[in-house]
C-alpha cells in the first residue's frame, strides 16, 4: 500500500497478471510422502472418487498397485485407461499409453509414481517428462512422489539410508506442482503396515526392514518431506503477502555462486547450493573457472559437462569463466554480479600442496569481503577409486616425446660444436631456449625436456666432463634455475597457446555470427533465411543440418537441408514436431527421445518458437554446454530472421488490403452511377406504361425495348461485379482450353450488335496467328467490355478495328493434339464467315456466328441441340 492508503497501480497489474496466468495454467497435484507404504496412491485415489462422484470426468492413466489388494479395490469404479504394451528383453510391459490420454483428453488424468522410469522404446525416458506432456496438453494430473526420489536430495538421501536412489524428479517438476499435499503417518504405523504385508509381499518386507525401512531412516526421512512440505508452505505464505501487499519479514537480495568442477564432489556442491538457494529464495549460478594449461580428457570433460547439466537442470545459471587464477576469477565475478554466498568444496587433499600452489579456499576466503563463504563436504557421490581430482590430459604421446628428446640431443651437438669453435660462455641458455621450443609438444614433453636439458649440460659441459659428478657445488644452483626456469617457461608458453586457442575459437564463433546476421539482413523471404541459417550452422558444426519451418497448416517442412539431398526420417520429423510444440530441445544427447539421429533446437526468439533447426552432428559425442549455448544463439539470431520477414510479409499483405479496399470504395462509387442509370431507366419506362394506358402502339413498344435493353445492361454490370468479386476471393476457376481469336472476336461482336449503331468494324487477324489457350467465356467478356467502352468513350461515328498479330514465338507444345486438332477446323469454319477487311450492314464488320456458352461446358448450337 502507498503511504496515502491506496493501493499501488503497479502492484494491482502485477495481481492481475499473476491470476490470469494461475487460471490458465494447467493443474498439477502431487501426494507427498516420506517413504512407500505411507498411502499417497489411496489418497489419490479417494480424493478422484470424490470428484467423480461430483461430475468431474476422472480417469486411471496408471496406478501401479503392486499387488495390495485394498489399493486395487479402491480404483473400482473409475474409469481405468488402457495400458500400452512394449516389448522388452521378451517380456512384454505396460506403460501409461501417453498418445491415448490426450486423445481421451479427461479433466483430471492420474498418473501414480512421478518418478518411474519407463521402458525403453518409450516416447520419453521418465514418467515425470510424460505428465509435462500432459499438462502441456490442457490435462490436469493427479500424481505421486516420495522424498527420496527429489533431486537436490539425492545425496543426502544417500547418506542416511546408505541406498543410492538413481529415480530422481529434478525440483523444478516439484516447483511446479499448484498443489502438494502432505500424506503422512507415523513410522510405527508405517512399519506395521510393512509386517502385514500392505507394503510389499512377505520376501521383499522382510529384506526391506532390515534396510530401507529402519526406524531411524524413516523418522531422518519424515522429517526430510516436512521441511520440504514447510518450504513450500512458506513461499505460498510469501505469495499471498507479496499479492497482498505485505511487506516481506526476509532479506531480499541473496545470490548463490556454486564453483563447479570436474570432480565427482562437485555434483554434491552443486545440490548443497540448490538447496540454499531455495531455503532463502535466491537465485543461484554454477561457475566454472578454465584456468588449465592443458586442454581435458575426453572423461575429465564428460564430467564437468555432467555436472553443468545438473546444475542447470536444478535450475542454475551456468557461466564459463577464464582465468590464470581461480579465485581472482571467481571474485571477480561475484563482486560484479552482486552474490552473496560463494559456496565451494572442502579442500581433500595433502597440506604440503598448498605450500607450493597456494589454497583456494584461503584465497576465496581473505578476498571475499562482505561476501559469505560456505564450505562443504568433499565426500564424494562415485566410488572412492573415482573420486580423486581430474587430472590434465596426457601428453602429446610418443611422438611428442620422442620430438622433445630429439630437440635436447640437437641442442646438445649444436652447443657442444659452438663451444669448440668460439668458447660459448654461457651454454645453458641455448637449453633454455630449447626447453621453450619443446613446450609446444606438451606438458609431459616440456618437463622431459628441462630434465633432459639439466643431464646434458651437466655430462657435457660441467667439470668433471662426461660424467653425472659435480666438482664445483655452485653448479647445482645452476641445474635448479635451469630446470625451474624451464619448467616456468613452458608452462607459460602453454597456458599463452591456450589462451589464444581460445582466442581463436571465441574469434571464429564470433565472427561466425558477425557473418549471419550480415546474410539474415539481405534475406528477402524464409528460403534464403533457411538457406543461410543452415549453412552457417554446417559449417559451425558439420553433419547433417536442417531448418524446418511450419507450412500454412502448420506441419513441419524442410526449407534448407544440408548436404544437398539429405532428409529427416519421419522419426527424426516426430522429433522436430516435439521440439516446435514444446520449446525444448529433444533427440540424441537430451533426455527426450535420446534415441533419435538428430538433436532438435527450436528457433525462438520472443515468444513462440517459429521452427525448428536438426542437426545430425558427425561424432556420436553430445553437445558440450558451450556447444548448446552457441545453439542457441545461432537459433535466436535465425528465429529473429524468421519474425522479420513474417511481419514484412504482413505488412506488405495489409498495405495490399488496403489498396484493394481503396481500389474497391472507388470502384464502387464508379459503378454506383452506372447502377443507378438503368435503373432510372427502367423506372421511367415503367412508370409510363403504367400511368399512361392511351399510348401509341409504337411508343409503348418502344418503351418496352427501352426497358429490356436497360435490364440486359444491369444484367451485365451485376455479372461484372459478382465476377470480380469471385476473381478477389479465389473461388473463380479458370477452365481452359484451344480455341481460335475469332471466336471471341465474333461473339463479343453478335452481343454489341445494338450499341455499334452505324459504326464501321474492322477486323485484321493474320494468318501466322497461333490458337489461343485460354478461358472461352472470360476471353470473350474481355473483348466485350473493351468493345464496349469503346462504344461508351468515343464519338457515334468513329469506326473501330480490331487486330490480331503473334507477338512472340510459343515454345510450349500442345499436350492435347485432338483439342488442338479440334480447334484449328473451328477457325476454318469461323474464318470462312469472318473475312479480314469488310465493311457491310450497317457499317459493321461481318462477325462470326455466336454460340451460346454454357459456363460448365462447351458451346451448345441452340437450333440442334447438340455441341
Amino acid at each position: 500500500m502507498k503511504d496515502d492508503g491506496r493501493p499501488d497501480p503497479e502492484q494491482l497489474l502485477r495481481r492481475l497478471a499473476a491470476d490470469e496466468q494461475k487460471k490458465a495454467r494447467t493443474k498439477l497435484k502431487i501426494f507427498f510422502g516420506f517413504a512407500p507404504g505411507v498411502g499417497k496412491t489411496y489418497a489419490m485415489l479417494d480424493a478422484a472418487k470424490r470428484l467423480a462422484e461430483q461430475g468431474v470426468d476422472v480417469v486411471v492413466g496408471a496406478v501401479e498397485t503392486h499387488g495390495r489388494s485394498d489399493t486395487a479395490q479402491k480404483a473400482v469404479g473409475l474409469e481405468v485407461l488402457p495400458r500400452k504394451k512394449l516389448s522388452y528383453r521378451g517380456k512384454e510391459l505396460e506403460e501409461l499409453d501417453l498418445d491415448g490420454a490426450i486423445a481421451r483428453r479427461p479433466t483430471i488424468l492420474l498418473v501414480d509414481e512421478l518418478a518411474h522410469t519407463n521402458v525403453p522404446g518409450s516416447r520419453h525416458d521418465k514418467r515425470w517428462q510424460d505428465v509435462l506432456e500432459l499438462l502441456d496438453a490442457g490435462i490436469e494430473v493427479f500424481t505421486t512422489l516420495n522424498i527420496q526420489h527429489v533431486d537436490s536430495l539425492n545425496d543426502v538421501i544417500a547418506q542416511i539410508t546408505g541406498v543410492q536412489v538413481r529415480e530422481t524428479v529434478p525440483d523444478a517438476v516439484l516447483d511446479r506442482a499448484d498443489e502438494i499435499e502432505l500424506v503422512d503417518v507415523s513410522p510405527e504405523e508405517l512399519l506395521a503396515r510393512l509386517s502385514a504385508g500392505k507394503v510389499y509381499l512377505a520376501e521383499q518386507a522382510t529384506r526391506a526392514a532390515s534396510h530401507f525401512f529402519k526406524r531411524g531412516n524413516l523418522l531422518a526421512l519424515r522429517e526430510l518431506a516436512l521441511r520440504r512440505t514447510a518450504e513450500r508452505v512458506d513461499t505460498d505464505v510469501v505469495a499471498y503477502r507479496q499479492d497482498h501487499g505485505v511487506e516481506a519479514t526476509w532479506p531480499a537480495g541473496e545470490r548463490i555462486l556454486v564453483m563447479v568442477g570436474p570432480a565427482p564432489a562437485s555434483a554434491r556442491l552443486v545440490r548443497a547450493a540448490r538447496r540454499i538457494a531455495a531455503g532463502v529464495r535466491a537465485p543461484w549460478v554454477a561457475a566454472y573457472v578454465d584456468s588449465s594449461v592443458a586442454p581435458l580428457s575426453e572423461d575429465v570433460r564428460g564430467r564437468l559437462e555432467s555436472h553443468l547439466k545438473l546444475a542447470e537442470g536444478l535450475g542454475a545459471t551456468v557461466v564459463r569463466l577464464t582465468g590464470s587464477k581461480v579465485s581472482g576469477a571467481i571474485l571477480d565475478y561475484a563482486r560484479k554480479h552482486n552474490v552473496t554466498r560463494i559456496v565451494l568444496g572442502k579442500p581433500t587433499h595433502a597440506r604440503v600442496r598448498d605450500l607450493f600452489r597456494g589454497s583456494l579456499l584461503d584465497e576465496v576466503v581473505r578476498g571475499s569481503g562482505d561476501i559469505e563463504v560456505h564450505v562443504i563436504s568433499g565426500l564424494s557421490d562415485a566410488a572412492p577409486a573415482a573420486s580423486g581430482p581430474a587430472q590434465p590430459e596426457a601428453s602429446a604421446g610418443g611422438a611428442g616425446y620422442a620430438m622433445a628428446t630429439a630437440l635436447i640431443v640437437s641442442t646438445t651437438a649444436a652447443t657442444y660444436a659452438l663451444e669448440l669453435a668460439l668458447d660459448l660462455p654461457d651454454a645453458e641458455m641455448l637449453f633454455l631456449l630449447a626447453v621453450m621450443v619443446s613446450s609446444r609438444f606438451g606438458r609431459g614433453p616440456s618437463l622431459l625436456a628441462a630434465a633432459l636439458a639439466v643431464a646434458a649440460f651437466d655430462f657435457f659441459f660441467v667439470e668433471p666432463r662426461f660424467t653425472f659428478a659435480v666438482a664445483d657445488a655452485r653448479y647445482m644452483l645452476t641445474f635448479a634455475m635451469l630446470f625451474g626456469v624451464g619448467v616456468v617457461l613452458s608452462t607459460l608458453m602453454l597456458r599463452v597457446r591456450r589462451q589464444e586457442a581460445d582466442a581463436v575459437r571465441r574469434e571464429e564463433r564470433t565472427r561466425a555470427l558477425f557473418a549471419l546476421s550480415r546474410d539474415l539482413g539481405g534475406a528477402r523471404d524464409l528460403d534464403e533465411i533457411a538457406a543461410y541459417g543452415a549453412r552457417h550452422a554446417a559449417d559451425a558444426f558439420g553433419g547433417e543440418v536442417h531448418v524446418l519451418l511450419p507450412d500454412a497448416r502448420g506441419a513441419l517442412a524442410s526449407l534448407a537441408s544440408l548436404p544437398d539431398g539429405a532428409a529427416l526420417e519421419s522419426g527424426d520429423l516426430s522429433v522436430a514436431a516435439w521440439t516446435l510444440e514444446r520449446g525444448q530441445p529433444a533427440g540424441a544427447g537430451t533426455e527426450t527421445l535420446p534415441g533419435a539421429k538428430v538433436v532438435c533446437f527450436p528457433l525462438a526468439a520472443s515468444g513462440r518458437p517459429v521452427g525448428v533447426l536438426a542437426l545430425a552432428p558427425p561424432s556420436s559425442a553430445a553437445l558440450t554446454a558451450e556447444q548448446r549455448a552457441f545453439v542457441g544463439t545461432l537459433g535466436r539470431q535465425i528465429a529473429l530472421a524468421v519474425e522479420r520477414a513474417k511481419l514484412a510479409e504482413e505488412a506488405r499483405h495489409a498495405a495490399l488490403t488496403a489498396k484493394t479496399e481503396e481500389l474497391r470504395s472507388a470502384l464502387l462509387s464508379s459503378v454506383s452511377h452506372d447502377l443507378r442509370t438503368p435503373l432510372a431507366a427502367i423506372t421511367g419506362a415503367a412508370t409510363t406504361l403504367r400511368d399512361d394506358p392511351a399510348l401509341a402502339t409504337a411508343t409503348r413498344a418502344e418503351l418496352t425495348a427501352s426497358i429490356c435493353d436497360e435490364a440486359e445492361r444491369l444484367e451485365r454490370l451485376l455479372s461484372n461485379l459478382l465476377d470480380m468479386t469471385r476473381l478477389e476471393s479465389g473461388e473463380l476457376t479458370l477452365k481452359r482450353e484451344w480455341l481460335p481469336i475469332e471466336e471471341p472476336i465474333g461473339g463479343a461482336l453478335v452481343r454489341l450488335e445494338k450499341k455499334l449503331g452505324l459504326r464501321t468494324v474492322t477486323t485484321t487477324i493474320a494468318g501466322e496467328v497461333p490458337l489461343l489457350h485460354g478461358d472461352p467465356v472470360l476471353m470473350e467478356q474481355l473483348l466485350y467490355n473493351l468493345l464496349e467502352n469503346a462504344t461508351k468513350y468515343t464519338p457515334p461515328d468513329s469506326p473501330i478495328e480490331i487486330r490480331a498479330r503473334r507477338g512472340r514465338s510459343l515454345d510450349r507444345r500442345d499436350r492435347r493434339p485432338r483439342a488442338r486438332l479440334a480447334a484449328r477446323r473451328r477457325r476454318a469454319r469461323l474464318r470462312a464467315l469472318l473475312p479480314r477487311q469488310r465493311e457491310g450492314g450497317r457499317g459493321r464488320g461481318a462477325r462470326a456466328p455466336h454460340l451460346p456458352r454454357d459456363r460448365d461446358g462447351p458451346r451448345r448450337d441452340p437450333h440442334r441441340g447438340q455441341p
